[in-house]
């Protein structure tokens, strides 16, 4: 009996080369981790769809992934092999059995990425894998209002490094920025990303935070299509791929 299982993974992508199969070793990709333990226990080769790929170092909360396999197991026993086998920083929160027709990458309506700035002088001992460690004095108003202009439809050309053939023509649906006292958390959701692109806003939008650029170099942003324009790459510790909604 084929079928269609639904994944949602957590994992801590710091000792990753991301989420993406690589030729050169699966082992280190989180993709290839899941695909050796459920080939393994399917004896025969599996291979799952993600949601998108993320960059290495970046973390997951949720990750949504799907893979087919013509058999009797149920969803309780995959998710029990599978995280029987699974290194602790990678765990399968849920899986479950959906319509032969669901596809994890091309079902999706929107991703919510979240990016953590920590702004205390002292060094994140314990929090220093998942924080990008800036201290300094933020105008929070400065990078609200860049972070309006971003929100719609758009060509993020200059918000990519890398590029490409296709359209780079997103929707952005909202940027929420909080401060806490101990951190800057920004959420950026929208209906699907370029390569770099949540790293590369977060950027700029730190550098409008600390008066190093104007609000208004969005806009030559968005004119010029010109990587160079913008603000520098955010580190992918920072960075979680926070939701995944269909």
């Amino acid at each position: 009996m084929d079928k269609n299982f639904r994944l949602t993974i957590s994992y801590d992508g710091t000792k990753y080369l991301g989420w993406q199969r690589q030729n050169t070793d699966n082992d280190k990709t989180i993709q290839g981790k899941l695909e050796n333990i459920l080939s393994k226990m399917a004896d025969e080769k599996i291979e799952i769809i993600g949601s998108g790929r993320t960059d290495g170092g970046v973390h997951a909360k949720v990750q949504v992934a799907n893979f087919h396999w013509d058999t009797k197991e149920s969803a309780k026993n995959v998710k029990a092999y599978v995280n029987k086998y699974l290194p602790e920083d990678i765990v399968v929160t849920e899986v479950k059995e959906v319509s032969e027709r669901f596809h994890s990458r091309y079902n999706v309506k929107s991703k919510t990425y979240l990016y953590r700035v920590f702004t205390k002088s002292e060094h994140p001992i314990f929090e220093r894998k998942y924080v990008y460690h800036l201290g300094g004095n933020y105008n929070l108003e400065k990078m609200k209002a860049a972070a309006a202009l971003l929100v719609g439809q758009h060509d993020f050309k200059g918000f990519s490094s890398k590029n490409v053939k296709k359209s780079t023509i997103r929707e952005i649906y909202e940027i929420n920025i909080e401060q806490t006292d101990r951190e800057i958390l920004i959420y950026i959701k929208a209906n699907g990303f370029l390569y770099n692109m949540v790293r590369i806003i977060v950027g700029t939008l730190i550098e409008i935070g600390l008066n190093e650029r104007e609000v208004k170099d969005i806009h030559s942003i968005f004119e010029q299509k010109d990587r160079t324009v913008a603000g520098a790459t955010a580190p992918a510790h920072g960075l979680i791929l926070y939701d995944v909604e269909y």
